[in-house]
């Protein structure tokens, strides 16, 4: 069975989008969250400790750990605290290009690690506080990283994406099916 140990919704929706049959079973876990680290360092680890939470208790499954941070100038911004926090967030973003990491951490049946990080790069459009407020208005954003929705009315606040958008999001399914079903795919 595959078992995914995370409550992210677009998460979810990115593994149905694909058709694969899975369960969803997290632990709590107290998640990292400092610049000492470089960004796949950092997600690796958080990604790590929820993975290993779930596959302790389901040691014949397969599960997949994942987490997502942005990174500005070497800075993680997870999810914001509140609407301030979020506006801070966006200001701080408006206009520039952030780094999205999403580490990802696979338990396969018998403890084989299958662990890998995806980078993507989001140029934000430049957005007045009037456009910020439009923006946090129109998608709620309490439970994303940096405060922001790939997927929910991203024209209003992104200009380009370098890399995997489903990275941007939340999980780089493309990656994350090549691992899971070709034993020999290149891990970094």
């Amino acid at each position: 069975m595959l078992i995914l140990a995370s409550g992210s919704p677009r998460r979810r929706d990115l593994l149905l989008r694909e058709g694969l049959s899975f369960c969803v079973i997290t632990r709590e876990v107290d998640e990292l969250q400092t610049a000492d680290l470089s960004p796949q360092e950092l997600c690796a680890r958080n990604a790590k400790m929820k993975a290993e939470a779930v596959s302790s208790l389901f040691p014949r499954d397969i599960v997949v750990g994942a987490d997502t941070l942005v990174f500005l100038d070497g800075e993680p911004f997870g999810k914001p605290r509140d609407l301030d926090d979020a506006r801070a967030m966006l200001t701080l973003l408006q206009g520039r290009t952030h780094c999205v990491c999403t580490a990802v951490a696979v338990r396969m049946p018998g403890g084989e690690q299958r662990d890998f990080a995806e980078i993507s790069r989001v140029t934000f459009r430049a957005m007045s506080p009037q456009d910020i407020d439009h923006y946090l208005v129109e998608v709620p954003v309490l439970d994303k990283a940096g405060a922001y929705a790939m997927q929910e009315k991203s024209e209003l606040i992104v200009e380009a994406v370098q890399g995997d958008v489903d990275n941007v999001i939340g999980l780089p399914v493309t990656r994350l099916l090549r691992v899971l079903f070709s034993p020999g795919e290149k891990l970094s």
